[in-house]
């Protein structure tokens, strides 16, 4: 059983890699184009993935991996237990501000499977922020990919001063001030 671990590579100049776990093929693939489309000053690599372990390295040619997120359709028991069997083989290093979990398929409550406090137990469990969203609408997919993008431009280390760590810390405690807002 192999680990992905967060620091085993060094960083590439000018480049960073995002890796999209979850079962929704077309999904992932529609949000890794939006994500291709947002003009950036550094070069992205998108892998995907439906789940965890990745197939054993090849003479180290898969690059350093900046951020892990982990899709959740929450409308489907399967994706979220196979996000749960995938999260075993992640480095507790990528939990320091490196993975984030993004629910889908918000939109359509009344087709919910999985239980959305499920969802923020979980990303509690692994320090982890979480984003709620609807891929299928094409502006909040651009959105999404844009907060990603973000995010991904943060654990890379193109921002000066802000560490994945602090970002992600940030992230949760917002989160959880909106929590009582309502």
């Amino acid at each position: 059983m192999s680990v992905l671990t967060a620091f085993g590579k060094l960083p590439t100049l000018n480049s960073a890699t995002i890796l999209l776990v979850g079962v929704n093929d077309i999904l992932q693939q529609q949000l890794a184009e939006a994500i291709l489309k947002e003009k950036q000053d550094f070069n992205i690599n998108i892998h995907l993935t439906t789940s965890l372990p990745l197939p054993a390295e090849r003479d180290h040619i898969r690059p350093r991996i900046d951020l892990i997120v982990f899709i959740i359709n929450i409308q489907s028991k399967y994706s979220f237990k196979d996000i749960e069997a995938s999260l075993i083989h992640v480095d507790a290093n990528f939990f320091l501000g490196k993975v984030c979990f993004l629910a889908v398929g918000v939109g359509r409550m009344h087709q919910i499977s999985v239980d959305m406090n499920a969802v923020l137990k979980l990303a509690d469990r692994y320090c982890s922020p979480v984003l709620f969203c609807e891929l299928e609408c094409e502006k909040i997919r651009i959105t999404t990919a844009q907060r990603l993008l973000r995010m991904l431009q943060i654990c890379a280390g193109h921002m000066p001063g802000i560490s994945a760590l602090s970002f992600s810390s940030l992230m949760k405690s917002s989160m959880d001030d909106s929590s009582f807002m309502a």
